[in-house]
């Protein structure tokens, strides 16, 4: 399964907020095997959502967009989406009967347009806030940007992102990375593996892959030509 991101939010982009979300749900699309093929962060313009959605919804098995959910006058996610679709906003009463009764919230006490989504879309209600999300033609989701309610909202649906189950060997290396050019060239060429090179302290070189024996040879393959780092002690 492939799928984009999509962050929205003008604090983004200044740099007001760091976009944790995106790391977030990345790491858990990789523990379910799904790949990330994009993230794009994008202003709160709905032209420029509407873009991008409808971009990425040909492109990718699902689109996850995350932030600028609610009735406030900077939240224009959901009539963005609507819009790439060629759909109206319209009040869900399932959304609303669920903020009410669950929630604990009046009707006459919520602002107009809370309980808004595209029209046809299929409700996710926000257990930790009261703006639902939603998901469009079972292709794009829309998740709040508040970090705690996209969390909470996204492993409600989390059972739909399904990829293959991958394996993972990390080698520590006591060398630079400028001296591993050419072994890093070859395990690629020898070896059915995606490898990930990580620099810092000291190098660390990911391999992953869905077959567990080409992840080990490719691992053995690799500590007989390295200087492994031998990790410190907890």
């Amino acid at each position: 399964m492939h799928v984009a991101l999509v962050n929205v939010g003008d604090e983004i982009l200044t740099g007001d907020t760091t976009n944790t979300n995106a790391t977030w749900i990345c790491a858990r699309l990789d523990e379910r095997g799904v790949d990330v093929g994009r993230i794009t962060v994008v202003p709160d313009r709905v032209e420029e959502i509407a873009r991008v959605v409808n971009e990425y919804r040909v492109e990718y098995d699902a689109v996850l967009v995350t932030g600028g959910l609610g009735p406030t006058h900077d939240d224009k996610t959901m009539e963005a989406v609507a819009a790439a679709y060629g759909r109206s906003v319209e009040p869900n009463e399932e959304a609303l009967e669920w903020i009410v009764e669950e929630g604990g919230y009046a009707r006459e006490d919520l602002t107009e347009g809370t309980s808004h989504i595209p029209a046809g879309a299929r409700p996710l209600h926000n257990e930790v806030g009261v703006a639902p999300g939603c998901v469009v033609d079972d292709e794009v989701y829309v998740l709040p940007g508040v970090p705690a309610e996209m969390k909470g909202m996204f492993e409600s649906i989390a059972a739909e992102f399904v990829g293959e189950d991958r394996y993972v060997e990390t080698v520590p290396i006591d060398e630079p990375e400028s001296a591993l050019l050419d072994r890093i060239e070859e395990l690629r060429e020898g070896f059915d593996v995606g490898v990930g090179v990580y620099p810092g302290e000291h190098v660390r070189i990911k391999l992953t892959g869905t077959d567990p024996d080409a992840v080990a040879a490719a691992a053995g393959w690799l500590r007989e030509r390295v200087d492994v780092r031998v990790e410190d002690a907890d």
